[in-house]
């Protein structure tokens, strides 16, 4: 049977080192072909795109304390899919410019996790057959 992410190239955005751990592993037992986490603003830089081939995103809205908004329209700009992965409830202001992205608020299920992650990532794939 195929896994929900066989052969996703995941972008992880956490800065939380243990909740990173988990959820690239995660990603890697549900069918991911690689995950690149980056854990600092600093290093959320839009080469990151190019250089990993990235056909996915986990996208935490903040990082300490910047705001990764702007790298969330840099995402949607190169069409590439992704979710938010959040301590901010999605009702949140931040979260009013990306209608139609799926916010999963921490302490989250690792099944609605993936779900989403796996949903908003097939039906891109779909739309370029």
């Amino acid at each position: 049977m195929k896994k929900p992410l066989h052969g996703a190239r995941v972008l992880l955005v956490e800065d939380e080192a243990m909740i990173a751990m988990n959820i690239e592993q995660l990603c890697r037992e549900h069918g991911a072909a690689d995950v690149v986490t980056i854990a600092s603003f600093e290093a959320l830089v839009p080469e990151v795109l190019d250089t990993g081939n990235i056909s996915t995103a986990i996208l935490d809205i903040k990082l300490s304390d910047q705001w990764t908004d702007d790298f969330a329209r840099l995402l949607q700009e190169r069409r590439i899919p992704f979710i938010f992965a959040t301590g901010y409830a999605a009702g949140h202001q931040v979260f009013e410019p990306f209608a139609g992205v799926r916010v999963i608020e921490k302490p989250y299920r690792e099944s609605d996790l993936i779900d989403a992650l796996a949903d908003v990532w097939s039906n891109s794939v779909s739309d370029r057959v």
